[in-house]
């Protein structure tokens, strides 16, 4: 029996089984292997996640925490790596797009600062291995929590009580764990939505990213790998972040497909020849939303639960992967030390080491979708005028790149930094 717990031997409860949770729940029992009980408990763990066909890019800081846990190798053979970005700013209509910003891929000696991996390929992964380190994987949901003393006592929607010393809500932006505990949410949504697909293209992108700032929103063109095909060539594909005012989504997502790839390619452009959908397009609504404090008595937030910015610098999934390498490097601090991993003065460290990071990438977001997202003649020749001088300073933009890698930050978690806890 454990003095600090109450219970035989601590037990962690995970509700939420996506990348941000999987990582905690690896990151932990590699950590502290059979000293720690990790319970996820997610009914989408009875899906395929290969059906999963998002697109996220992953940041250097993050791939070096997938490194130290030991699944990087793996997630290569899938992943492609952004060799440079350019960023343009134009109307729609217009017949030129001048490249006000370029970016070279590296971030220190050949190291990408992103990849791009599909969300069902990570997710396997990520699966697979919390399977080998002995995660015990639930496919329902979590109903509902009771702190008691030195323990919560988590209900499954089974009927299922397990006591645990912590609960981490990873169910998401609209956490109902989060609602259930009383923290309150500050957001605002941003009258635009984020049209999603993946793009088959004739012409081999060469690891270039594209991001076009329009008026309506930013239009994000992401490589990814190649698809080896039956006859030994090469389908040539991309995740697209298609921002759109929200009133205009409805009518471009019923339209006819072959409207719906004309509105495609004048966005996208023919630079990559012609342009299939190869999956369906979807839209998301976005919005900014951060909870109050991102721990309560015996829980802590993770993921969306925490917060939700906008997708306008790519940072939505590092921002998660952040804070399981921030949550797991604590939670093993203390339990090391022989502390309780869920009690209150462990929890702040969790809360302190996160809401700086994520209050400024909140800000950072937001004003760039404001300034970006508008046909203001003076604000577009300010912002073409600051990304020219930006293009001309090398130093500054080394420091963009390895902000956006998420390499720029000092006290980072030890497992963003490469090194095992």
């Amino acid at each position: 029996m454990s003095a600090a717990t109450g219970v035989e031997r601590p037990r962690i409860v995970i509700a939420g089984g996506g990348l941000a949770g999987l990582s905690l729940a690896l990151a932990l029992k590699t950590a502290l292997g059979g000293g720690l009980d990790v319970t996820m408990c997610d009914p989408a763990l009875k899906r395929d996640p290969h059906g999963d066909k998002r697109s996220y890019a992953i940041a250097a800081a993050a791939r070096r925490m997938l490194t130290a846990l030991s699944i990087w190798d793996q997630v290569a053979e899938r992943a492609q790596p952004i060799l440079d970005m350019v960023i343009t700013d134009s109307r729609l209509q217009d017949p030129v797009r001048p490249t006000f910003l370029t970016f070279a891929g590296e971030v220190d000696g050949n190291e990408p600062f992103a990849h791009m991996v599909t969300a069902g390929d990570l997710t396997a992964v990520l699966l697979e291995a919390c399977r080998a380190a002995d995660v015990d994987l639930r496919p329902e949901g979590v109903k509902g929590f009771a702190v008691q003393g030195s323990r919560t006592d988590v209900t499954l929607t089974g009927g299922e009580v397990l006591p645990a010393a912590l609960l981490v809500a990873a169910d998401g932006g609209r956490s109902r764990l989060r609602e259930q505990a009383g923290i309150g949410w500050i957001s605002w949504p941003y009258k635009q939505s984020g049209i999603v697909a993946t793009i088959a293209h004739e012409r081999d992108h060469e690891g270039r990213a594209v991001e076009h700032f329009l008026p309506s929103g930013p239009f994000a063109i992401l490589p990814l790998k190649p698809e080896a095909q039956a006859d030994g060539s090469l389908k040539h594909r991309s995740s697209i972040v298609w921002t759109e005012r929200a009133e205009n989504v409805p009518a471009l997502l019923e339209s006819h497909p072959e409207d719906l790839l004309v509105e495609l390619e004048r966005r996208f452009g023919l630079q990559l020849g012609k342009l299939a959908f190869e999956t369906k397009p979807q839209a998301f609504p976005l919005s900014f939303g951060v909870a109050r404090s991102f721990v309560a008595e015996r829980l802590a937030l993770l993921g969306d639960a925490a917060h939700v910015i906008h997708p306008i610098a790519g940072q939505g999934l590092n921002l998660g992967l952040h804070d399981a390498a921030a949550l797991a490097e604590i939670i093993t601090d203390a339990m090391r030390l022989g502390l309780d991993p869920g009690a209150a003065d462990v929890l702040d460290g969790y809360e302190r080491a996160r809401r700086t990071d994520i209050t400024a990438m909140g800000v950072v977001t937001d004003g760039l979708n404001r300034l970006f997202s508008n046909d203001v003649l003076p604000v577009r020749l300010v912002r073409d005028l600051g990304l020219g001088l930006v293009d001309r300073m090398p130093g500054l933009k080394r420091f963009f790149i390895r902000e956006a890698a998420g390499l720029t930050r000092q006290e980072a978690p030890r497992l963003l930094r490469g090194e095992v806890l």
